[in-house]
């Protein structure tokens, strides 16, 4: 970014991150000797709060990208950068009205393990396997983006930014486990929240004031939609959010099952809702406003990191950084867990070791998440080298045309008696062989047509198809969900369930009309629940102090008003959550 905008950090900086990180690990210390089961590791002893789960689920879906992609949109653009996070909104919402009583009731472990009981072993072993490498590679992508990100702003070589935020996370997902994961992500939270509520007062007086902002910024700055981005992307942007975060986005899907009860799994998703509503204008409005007083940006990817050192001095800049990839910190440590949680129910103890103790599972998973969070790590450091990045991202891709293929079987299977497991087969390699294809087609340098109707033209990425035009991934989208849904439907009409088939979906059913209480297990034991108030109180304080203790260097900013606000307001909160009682400790 340009030197008029970007200073370098200076030792309050520094204190803060480090105090950031510091805090990570304790909270990973602080859970180990809680880790007695399986259910404990990975699902929180279904005793995690709705109120911590739901603010999981939120740090959770999004990553670093949200401070570069959709900031950079907000710069170009304007509000239609919002408007592509706000599709959220009705995704999480349909998520949490029509599936979320449902991952609770289906009492499992992992996001993949009901699917033996609802389909057969083969496509649980098939998901697993599929599931997990993208899962693993995408990670990767992530924590090569956030180590950059670092190195940029905090001017360590890329490897050590890499390995440091990739280590941190690594060792609190496989000390503390999902609660460990979920308290993390709350802290995390909170300090996002406050490097927002920081920057955005001052972007705003910066630009001019809100009336100066509106009245001089391009025409259309503030519509919804725009540019690339109308309404023919937004609407199925809604529909591929909808079915991807009730599917096959596993660490989103476990925020429904590690709650006591199904009417917490439902609050989980409304909270996102609330979140998502109010969180997107918040985060970008300072990119908007950067469009008036960093007029010449030359790459708009930068406008975030550039407000904050331009307006934030000297402590407040290192955590508004450790804010802007506590995002990512939140998204990696709930893949790492999740993944590990198919690794060790769905593989390891399904495949290779059926009556394993609850200790040697416990051991297992951690070892699982150590598994899959250095392979993160080495496939991170050998993008850092510029080696084999666009062999990850092909294999992102390749492995993203599945979205619809496994979302679309694993959707009917939680509300349909009919379908039956041949279908779910062959409609997921219908599927998969659809989106493989229009991928080698997106691969072609020219122009092509196939069959008179479709054409895809690479100089924009654009596909034609009966005359009209679709970006690529949308047109993979929809084309692959359409063909999985429907062949799913024709092989179940031609081939309806065996008896036994029938039976086995039947007891499956019977599951999910149960409600939680009624059944052995769904009583969470004494064992298990632990209050979150305490250590999430003390750490809020932590956080109020370490902002207070910035003010020998905030003299004359003017964002000393805010710290010290914000500061305050922080140790009241932490110390009024220290004296809330235990939550009540049965499930049902």
């Amino acid at each position: 970014m340009e030197n008029s905008v970007y200073r370098t950090l200076e030792f309050p900086d520094y204190a803060m991150l480090v105090g950031y990180f510091v805090l990570m690990l304790l909270i990973g210390v602080y859970f180990y000797r809680h880790m007695r089961e399986m259910k404990d590791y990975f699902c929180g002893g279904n005793a995690i709060p709705w109120w911590l789960s739901g603010v999981s689920f939120y740090m959770t879906s999004f990553s670093v990208a949200a401070f570069v992609f959709y900031p950079s949109v907000c710069y170009r653009h304007g509000w239609v950068g919002v408007t592509l996070l706000w599709v959220a909104v009705p995704a999480a919402l349909f998520s949490a009205l029509v599936f979320s009583k449902s991952w609770r009731r289906a009492r499992i472990h992992s996001p993949v393990e009901y699917l033996e009981t609802r389909y057969g072993a083969a496509l649980r072993q098939v998901f697993a396997w599929q599931g997990v490498p993208v899962k693993i590679i995408d990670d990767a992508i992530k924590l090569f983006a956030t180590g950059k990100f670092i190195s940029i702003c905090v001017g360590m070589d890329i490897k050590w930014s890499i390995l440091g935020a990739g280590g941190i996370m690594l060792i609190y997902t496989f000390m503390g486990g999902l609660w460990a994961v979920a308290v993390t992500d709350f802290i995390q939270f909170v300090v996002l929240s406050v490097g927002i509520l920081v920057v955005l007062p001052l972007s705003i007086n910066k630009a001019g004031g809100l009336t100066a902002i509106f009245e001089n910024s391009p025409k259309g700055f503030f519509d919804l939609t725009g540019g690339d981005f109308g309404w023919s992307y937004v609407l199925p942007l809604v529909i591929l959010y909808s079915l991807a975060w009730s599917s096959i986005n596993w660490s989103l899907i476990q925020k429904y099952y590690c709650v006591p009860k199904e009417r917490d799994a439902r609050k989980v998703g409304l909270l996102v809702v609330a979140l998502y509503v109010i969180g997107p204008p918040l985060m970008f409005f300072p990119a908007i406003a950067a469009h008036g007083f960093i007029p010449d940006l030359k790459d708009a990817g930068d406008v975030y990191p550039a407000v904050c050192s331009m307006l934030l001095p000297a402590g407040m800049l290192g955590l508004a950084i450790a804010a802007m990839f506590a995002a990512t910190m939140s998204t990696l440590s709930g893949d790492y867990n999740v993944c590990a949680s198919v690794l060790t129910n769905d593989v390891y103890k399904r495949l290779f070791r059926p009556k394993a103790s609850e200790w040697e599972l416990v051991q297992v998973g951690r070892l699982m998440t150590l598994l899959v969070g250095v392979i993160a790590l080495g496939a991170a450091f050998l993008m850092s080298r510029g080696k084999a990045e666009d062999l990850f991202r092909i294999m992102v891709t390749l492995f993203g045309v599945a979205t619809a293929p496994v979302a679309v079987p694993m959707l009917l299977g939680l509300v349909s008696r009919r379908v039956t497991s041949l279908s779910a087969m062959v409609g997921f390699i219908a599927g998969l062989s659809l989106g493989l294809g229009l991928f080698f087609l997106s691969r072609h340098k020219a122009d092509v047509a196939l069959l008179g109707f479709l054409q895809w033209k690479p100089a924009t990425e654009d596909v034609i198809f009966f005359g009209t035009t679709w970006k690529m991934e949308i047109f993979m989208f929809i084309s692959t969900t359409i063909v999985t849904y429907l062949t799913m439907i024709v092989v179940s009409l031609a081939k309806p369930m065996t008896a036994d088939e029938q039976s086995r979906c039947d007891e499956f059913q019977k599951r999910l009309s149960t409600p939680i209480g009624e059944l052995p297990g769904d009583t969470v034991q004494s064992g298990t629940m632990m209050s979150p108030f305490r250590i999430v109180g003390i750490c809020t304080i932590l956080i109020g102090v370490m902002m207070l203790a910035l003010i020998p260097w905030l003299w004359g900013s003017p964002a000393i008003k805010w710290n010290i606000g914000l500061g305050a307001a922080l140790i009241a909160i932490g110390v009024g959550a220290m004296f809330l009682p235990q939550a009540d400790k049965t499930a049902a």
